[in-house]
């Protein structure tokens, strides 16, 4: 991966919707070699796919949280069924296996306080192997959707 590819992955993070000639544009290089470079690397696994970014707010979640969850042991079983677990939640919408403590980092959008209480004590709380749960609520996000550097 060159410097131009780098190019066209930063110019497709910050707006996946161009047209293969306006990124051509961007990236200053002509249509046919832009298209070839953009297929590489889908073929090459560092475009895993588009999608559109929804404001959580606009959808009825306004509430977000950053709960850590730590397990009581590790072995296989247990971090498979609280992977399983974890997964069933919609309204997790990010989970993050850690080194150390805490085991986990779950990021969870809900519509409001009661919202998330509710969840934490009926699915999160009832986890397998959960040991302690620990949360702390977003402020404000700060760096957001940001493309990876160059």
């Amino acid at each position: 991966m060159d410097a131009l590819d780098r190019k066209i992955l930063t110019e497709l993070q910050l707006d996946g919707r161009l047209t293969v000639t306006e990124l051509a544009a961007r990236v200053q290089l002509s249509v046919s070699p832009c298209h070839r470079r953009l297929r590489d690397l889908e073929r090459e696994g560092a475009i895993r796919g588009y999608r559109a970014v929804v404001e959580p707010a606009a959808v009825g979640l306004d509430f977000e949280a950053l709960v850590f969850a730590t397990l009581r042991w590790e072995d296989a079983d247990t971090v498979t069924a609280f992977e399983e677990a974890v997964t069933a939640i919609p309204h997790v919408i990010q989970a993050q296996r850690l080194f150390g403590e805490p085991d986990y980092l779950l990021r969870v959008a809900t519509t409001d306080l009661s919202a998330f209480q509710q969840l934490y004590d009926q699915q999160l709380a009832r986890m397998p192997g959960v040991q302690r749960l620990t949360s702390t609520l977003v402020m404000k996000n700060v760096v957001d959707h940001r493309p990876l550097p160059e």
